[in-house]
C-alpha cells in the first residue's frame, strides 16, 4: 500500500485561524501539516506581501500601498519563510490579466525566485500559479526552483499534464473534481507531481488517497492528518 499524500495547509489552517497569517502558519505546523500553501503579491515598493486578493478588506489595493503601509498581520514572504521552516512551503503567484496588480513582466515571479536562491531553499519550496507566464518565468530566473501549474476543473487535465512537462515544470496542481485515475496515471508516466486542491471531506481526502496523489491541499490539515494516521 503506497503511503499516505502530503497534507498541504491552505492559506496556512485557514479553518481555525485568520488565512495567510502567521498564527495559520503555525496552527498548521501544530496540526501536523506536512506543508503550507500561502499566496504572493507585489507592494507599491515590491515587497512580496502574502495575501490572497488583490485588496485587503478595508477596499484599500495591496499593489498602491508601500510595505509599512500594511497591516502587521499581512507577512511578508521572507517571514513566512523562516515562519514554516521545516515543512514545504507551496508559494502560489497572484498575477492574472484581470486582478488590478496584473504585472505582464512578472516582476513577482523574478522577487520570489531571487529570494529562494538568496536563501538556498530550494529543496523546501514549490512554486505555482494559475498563470503559466508566472511559473515560467521563475524557471527562466532559476530552473533549480520546482514549480506547479494549477488548474480548474473545466481543463483537459491529462493534457495538462503533457503542458507541464512540455514547458519544464515539475507538477500539476489540479482542483479535486478533476482528479481522476487517469489523470494519476498520466502524472506517473510524465514523472510529474500531483498536488490536488482544496479538499476539505475526509470521503473526497480518502478518494484522492487512494488514487495515489501526492499531496492533498485543505483548509482542515487537522481532519486529513485523522483521516490519513487515525489514532
Amino acid at each position: 500500500m503506497s503511503a499516505p499524500p502530503a497534507v498541504w495547509a491552505h492559506r496556512g489552517a485557514s479553518a481555525a485561524f485568520p488565512e495567510n497569517t502567521l498564527e495559520a502558519f503555525a496552527g498548521a505546523i501544530a496540526m501536523g501539516a506536512d506543508g503550507i500553501e500561502l499566496d504572493v503579491r507585489r507592494t507599491a515598493d515590491g515587497a512580496l506581501a502574502v495575501h490572497h486578493d488583490a485588496a485587503l478588506a478595508d477596499g484599500r489595493t495591496i499593489v498602491r500601498l508601500r510595505a509599512d503601509e500594511l497591516p502587521a498581520w499581512v507577512p511578508f514572504l521572507a517571514v513566512a519563510l523562516d515562519a514554516c521552516a521545516g515543512v514545504t512551503l507551496n508559494i502560489e503567484i497572484k498575477n492574472v490579466p484581470i486582478d488590478p496588480d496584473y504585472d505582464p513582466d512578472e516582476s513577482v515571479a523574478a522577487r520570489v525566485a531571487e529570494l529562494i536562491a538568496e536563501r538556498g531553499q530550494h529543496g523546501r519550496v514549490i512554486v505555482s500559479s494559475f498563470s503559466l507566464a508566472a511559473i515560467d518565468a521563475v524557471r527562466s530566473a532559476d530552473e533549480q526552483i520546482p514549480t506547479a501549474w494549477l488548474t480548474l476543473p473545466r481543463y483537459d487535465q491529462v493534457k495538462a499534464c503533457e503542458t507541464v512537462v512540455e514547458r519544464g515544470h515539475r507538477a500539476l496542481h489540479p482542483h479535486h473534481s478533476g482528479v481522476t485515475a487517469a489523470v494519476v496515471d498520466a502524472a506517473r508516466r510524465h514523472g510529474i507531481a500531483l498536488n490536488t486542491w482544496t479538499v476539505d471531506d475526509p470521503a473526497e481526502m480518502a478518494r484522492l488517497a487512494a488514487l495515489g496523489v501526492d499531496a492533498i491541499v485543505t483548509n482542515v490539515p487537522d481532519v486529513a492528518v485523522k483521516t490519513f494516521w487515525p489514532s
